[in-house]
């Protein structure tokens, strides 16, 4: 799917969204909830703005979502973006390298639990950026990256 389908689909077009799919976190303060609706009890409150998720479930303006360590639970769903980000969760720092390659130039190392945001990815690559650094960085090693 291309990124102009993605953002073409925000907040108005996500009732016609085929689950899963992935989606960050758009807000620096969201409460997940056991069930759909305010009036449910507050599981877990996000703070962290990019953090990606993937959506699971749609129902009236509420997400069904799994974040990175597996918790699921419901969310608002204004409060989500389409853009796609990703969650470095290797245990040592990632290589961010110039071209899609083990061999190529590495850029940067991203620390453990970095965000990125996602330009595109293949099966064993993605193109990310974090702030003004671009790179590429192995698919394996972010959570965010491949079919949900």
């Amino acid at each position: 799917m291309s990124l102009f389908v993605l953002t073409a689909c925000g907040a108005g077009g996500a009732n016609e969204r085929q689950t899963p799919y992935w989606a960050s976190i758009d807000t620096t303060r969201l409460n997940m909830r056991v069930g759909p609706s305010t009036e449910y009890r507050i599981e877990w409150t996000y703070t962290r703005k990019g953090l990606p998720v993937k959506v699971l479930r749609l129902k009236e303006g509420w997400r069904y979502i799994e974040d990175p360590e597996g918790a699921q639970g419901w969310v608002v769903a204004r409060m989500l973006s389409a853009d796609r980000s990703a969650l470095v969760t290797t245990e040592t720092p990632a290589p961010m390298r110039a071209a899609p390659a083990d061999n190529s130039t590495l850029l940067w190392k991203l620390s453990p639990g970095a965000v990125v945001e996602i330009d595109h990815c293949d099966a064993s690559w993605c193109e990310v950026s974090l702030g003004k650094r671009r790179g590429y960085v192995a698919a394996g090693h972010l959570y965010g990256s491949g079919a949900p």
